[in-house]
């Protein structure tokens, strides 16, 4: 039984992660059209920092619990 709660907390993590970047790439997505940026300069911008956030949000909360392995990683 404990490994059940560890396991499901990473799983609830990456979830929440999934969503987390969902939600910024549909609504930066959603300002650029309403600003009249062409539809590739979303794709090459927008959507690529919004799927990298969650990532560097991340490393970030690592770096600052002195994780060092998980930065790298």
């Amino acid at each position: 039984m404990s490994i059940l709660l560890p396991a499901l907390l990473v799983v609830a993590g990456l979830v929440l992660v999934i969503i987390g970047a969902e939600a910024l790439v549909r609504g930066a997505a959603s300002i650029a059209k309403k600003l009249s940026i062409s539809e590739i300069a979303i794709g090459l911008t927008v959507v690529a920092l919004g799927t990298s956030a969650p990532e560097l949000i991340i490393n970030t909360f690592a770096a600052a619990e002195g994780q060092h392995t998980m930065v790298f990683g």
